[in-house]
């Protein structure tokens, strides 16, 4: 019983259950300046990004609420192609349940990092998954926040227009 109270606990604090964010890095250059792998092992360099309005949607394969933002991110990757980039960065599980995920839910026209060791995830000061780190055209971060679909819509039709 002891073991199934402790393993409970460790998944809420692994989680970020209530955890506020981090302050996110500064505007400009800085912003962008980290490198990936994408789930498919090809190295992404986060300066490709720069120019455009960027959403930066951090999910774990296990989250439902990830599961659920996925369709609004393919629909706004079609409806704002070549005037937004959108890159998935997934961590809290491994590159074979990252890859189903992104299969099964049709977002591979999104590139996704792998970022299981959260290094990515760190940088942006992100706790817990479904978060949303949107940036400005100059690299400003205007939202580091959960978001729902209708907000992420609004954010993302104000940086576009």
């Amino acid at each position: 019983m002891k073991l199934k109270v402790l393993l409970v606990t460790a998944i809420l604090l692994l989680g970020g259950c209530g955890a506020a964010p981090a302050a996110a890095p500064a505007a400009g250059a800085g912003v962008l300046a980290f490198t990936g792998t994408t789930l498919d092992g090809t190295k992404f360099d986060a300066a490709t990004l720069a120019g455009k309005p960027t959403i930066l949607w951090f999910w774990a394969p296990w989250c439902a609420t990830c599961a659920a933002e996925a369709m609004s991110i393919h629909d706004l990757q079609k409806e704002y192609a070549g005037r937004l980039n959108i890159l998935g960065i997934a961590g809290l599980g491994g590159n074979e349940e990252m890859r189903e995920f992104v299969s099964d839910l049709e977002v591979e026209a999104v590139p996704h990092l792998d970022d299981e060791p959260g290094t990515i995830w760190k940088k942006f000061g992100i706790t817990e998954q479904s978060t949303y780190v949107i940036l400005d055209a100059t690299g400003k971060v205007v939202v580091s926040s959960y978001l729902d679909d209708l907000q992420l819509t609004k954010q993302v039709k104000e940086l576009v227009a």
